[in-house]
């Protein structure tokens, strides 16, 4: 290797997207609404859509 070429060497990149929808929820108090949400959302009764993207980072999360 010449002394100006570098070696290569792996990254790990973390790609993380965010998206956002409001939802109304009826629930006695906060807590039980923020309850009802997820369950809701891991119930896929709430689909979120690629309109409802805001942002994309690229984190380096490691090297090899």
């Amino acid at each position: 290797m010449k002394k100006d070429e570098k070696a290569a060497q792996k990254f790990q990149i973390e790609i993380v997207e965010t998206m956002s929808a409001l939802v109304e929820v009826v629930a006695e108090n906060s807590e039980t609404a923020l309850l009802k949400a997820r369950e809701i959302y891991r119930n896929e009764d709430i689909i979120l859509y690629p309109d409802d993207f805001i942002d994309t980072k690229f984190n380096i999360f490691g090297r090899e």
